[in-house]
C-alpha cells in the first residue's frame, strides 16, 4: 500500500477530487495548510502599506491506496492539478505498513 499527500492550489480541490473519483479513488482526507516553496509568497497592499505575505494558502489531500493504482492516481493529480505557473504543488509517495479498518478489524488492502 502507498500513501499519497499532494499539496495543491485551493482552487483545484474539486477538478482534483473528480479526477481521483474517476481514477478509482474510494476516499480521501483533505486538510486546508499554509506554506511556501519556491513562490516564496508574495506582497500585498493593505491601507497605503506593503507586507510580505510568507505563507500562502494550500490544501493537502491526503489518500492510501493499493500499490496497483500508483501510476493511474498520480497522473489524475497531475493532470487535474497543473496550471503552469508556479505553485501548482507537489505529491509525495510513502509505504504504508499496515491499515486497519476500526469498525471491522478489516487489515491490508480490505481495510482501504
Amino acid at each position: 500500500m502507498l500513501k499519497i499527500e499532494a499539496i495543491i492550489k485551493p482552487f483545484k480541490l474539486d477538478d482534483v477530487k473528480d479526477a481521483l473519483q474517476e481514477s478509482g479513488v474510494s476516499g480521501l482526507a483533505v486538510t486546508e495548510i499554509r506554506g511556501f516553496g519556491r513562490q516564496r509568497g508574495h506582497t500585498e497592499l493593505y491601507r497605503g502599506a506593503e507586507y510580505v505575505v510568507d505563507f500562502l494558502p494550500k490544501i493537502k489531500i491526503d489518500i492510501v491506496i493499493d500499490d496497483a493504482m500508483r501510476d493511474r492516481v498520480v497522473e489524475a493529480i497531475i493532470q487535474a492539478a497543473n496550471t503552469g505557473k508556479i505553485g501548482d504543488g507537489k505529491i509525495f509517495i510513502t509505504r504504508v505498513e499496515e491499515a486497519i479498518r476500526i469498525r471491522t478489524g478489516e487489515r491490508g488492502v480490505d481495510a482501504l
